[in-house]
């Protein structure tokens, strides 16, 4: 690969605008890549019942999958990409990526989710990880496991934020509907529900955004359902306070809502972890850390009663994540210079650039 410029990069994600493939497929566009999309939801489509059947007694088997993978493989015979990026648990099979790899382009990962969660395991994207050149993952607790499963390279590349998605966008000054106490986005995981309880008890105004909310009888009249990308930007604007939870399923140190939140203009307060002080100091330098239950109420108290506070913490906040190197196309960037690194130094005997040889 002689320049980022010169890179044919095929995705495989997500293309709406709230999700990561959308974001590296905007990234990319900024770069000036040269690229094309693969909808990973046409993976999914399929009769209710048989998506029913796939997942649950095919171990989360996507419905469509050989067809999907067989999409895919098409596009990179046609397009001959030097880079093929999936997102997340991607529906490509083990036998897709093998042939990829021997047709000469690289095969990336960008894990969104641990596939090590119950939630999210399934067998066949663990058989498939190994066929993977290098996996780039934003959680520490992946990597071991990604090196056991035969992955021949893992970095850790943390989430961003999306400028063309990510920025204040506050509300109509007489829509109300938008305003709360304190706001999360995100799926309603069982530890999610326990952590918001408290808040709900202490009688602060919740808003909650994302799947499943309205499941939980303790969470069902804070549930506001789900949110296009201009009504997340809404939301966190007119939230005096915006939760930062990482999913512990997962294994996280931070979120995607941690880049997020703050490039919107939000006021963060969030769980206690090495990967939140790493980014933005020590505690109240620009966002407000948490370790209990106790401490996350007090500390969110003193700020619903200093706005003057919220508005320093959150302006810090933005300058950190916006001015620090922390967008999508600054992820590109570094996931398209390591696999040239490690091309470069697998085969030197190719002077062409990205020839990987492909995994057995």
């Amino acid at each position: 690969m002689s320049s980022l410029q010169a890179t044919r990069l095929l995705i495989v994600g997500n293309p709406d605008p709230v999700h990561v493939g959308s974001h590296f497929h905007s990234a990319a566009g900024s770069l000036r890549i040269e690229t094309r999309l693969c909808d990973s939801r046409e993976a999914f489509d399929a009769p209710a019942w048989r998506q029913k059947t796939d997942w649950w007694m095919r171990g989360r088997r996507p419905a469509r999958l050989p067809e999907f993978s067989a999409r895919v493989l098409q596009v990179v015979r046609t397009f001959a990409p030097q880079v093929v990026l999936a997102t997340g648990v991607a529906p490509v099979d083990a036998s897709a990526l093998k042939t990829i790899g021997q047709l000469g382009s690289a095969r990336v990962n960008f894990l969104t989710d641990d596939p090590w969660n119950s939630a999210h395991r399934a067998p066949w994207f663990l058989d498939a990880l190994k066929h993977y050149d290098h996996v780039f993952t934003p959680r520490a607790a992946n990597v071991a496991d990604l090196r056991a499963c035969g992955v021949r390279a893992v970095s850790i590349l943390p989430f961003a934020f999306a400028p063309d998605q990510h920025f204040p966008e506050p509300p109509s000054a007489d829509d109300a509907s938008w305003e709360s106490d304190v706001m999360l986005a995100g799926g309603a995981d069982r530890d999610r529900v326990d952590a918001v309880m408290p808040f709900i008890r202490a009688g602060f105004r919740v808003a909650l955004y994302g799947g499943y909310w309205d499941r939980y009888r303790e969470t069902r009249d804070a549930a506001r359902g789900l949110l296009d990308a201009a009504g997340l930007r809404r939301a966190t604007a007119a939230a005096r306070v915006c939760l930062g939870l990482v999913r512990r399923a997962n294994r996280d140190g931070h979120s995607m809502r941690t880049y997020e939140v703050p490039a919107m203009g939000g006021c963060l307060i969030a769980e206690d972890t090495a990967d939140h002080r790493g980014l933005f100091g020590a505690d109240g330098e620009a966002v407000a850390f948490f370790a209990s239950p106790d401490e996350a109420i007090e500390k969110t108290a003193a700020l619903l009663r200093r706005e003057d506070l919220r508005r320093d913490l959150a302006r810090r906040a933005h300058a950190i994540v916006t001015t620090g190197g922390h967008t999508y196309a600054d992820r590109l960037q570094s996931m398209l210079q390591a696999v040239t690194a490690q091309y470069a130094s697998q085969a030197g005997a190719h002077a062409s650039g990205l020839a990987p040889q492909a995994a057995e």
